[in-house]
């Protein structure tokens, strides 16, 4: 299935910012993930195990697997390698940005400021992480920056939880958001993971 970053962004409401240690866990907290009824995974290359777990993941039937944390050009190729179908970056550079134009995968930018999404925008891009949501200023900076870029899209990520998801799901700017909260730091509960999923899978703004 060809996935375009709109399709991405519609999949779910919500898209696991996914940070994992052991890539035994890879598997069963993707299936519970899915399971839940949230097939797109962003496995940040926080840990030296995240392109073994992002190969993992690749191979539940429905996930839709992608690298998250992608600051250089060499993590792209490694996570191309590893199967990853998507990008997310915590900011926005003109060389990471055309590169991975080039591969034809969705992608999420980070921004923060007018000036990176002019940025983004000099380079084709239209959809975006808006990054860190919350400590940027939260709900009233980005429909501020929603005026004057009418055009595009966000996914707000970096404080959004259970509590406020819904008030940024109502921006007509937001297509989805990205959280931690699915997935609890500890052993794997795979029927907490597939709780906490199915509520955000059923989010609506």
């Amino acid at each position: 299935m060809t996935l375009d970053t709109d399709g991405l962004m519609t999949l779910a409401p919500v898209i696991p910012v996914l940070v994992i240690e052991d890539p035994a866990d890879a598997r069963p907290i993707a299936e519970a993930l899915v399971a839940g009824g949230i097939y797109a995974l962003e496995v940040t290359l926080r840990t030296p195990a995240a392109l073994e777990v992002i190969q993992e993941m690749a191979n539940v039937e429905g996930a839709v697997v992608g690298a998250g944390t992608v600051v250089t050009e060499t993590q792209l190729r490694d996570a191309v390698l590893a199967g990853a179908r998507f990008m997310v970056s915590p900011g926005l550079t003109e060389p990471l940005a055309k590169a991975v134009i080039e591969t034809g995968l969705p992608y999420l930018a980070g921004v923060a400021t007018g000036s990176d999404i002019m940025r983004g925008l000099a380079l084709g891009l239209t959809r975006f992480k808006f990054f860190p949501a919350e400590a940027n200023g939260g709900i009233p900076a980005l429909q501020a920056l929603a005026g004057p870029f009418y055009q595009c899209r966000f996914c707000p990520t970096g404080g959004v939880n259970p509590g406020n998801a819904t008030a940024w799901l109502e921006l007509p700017s937001v297509a989805c958001v990205g959280g931690s909260w699915l997935v609890p730091k500890g052993p794997v509960d795979r029927e907490t993971i597939t709780a906490n999923a199915r509520q955000a899978a059923g989010l609506i703004g």
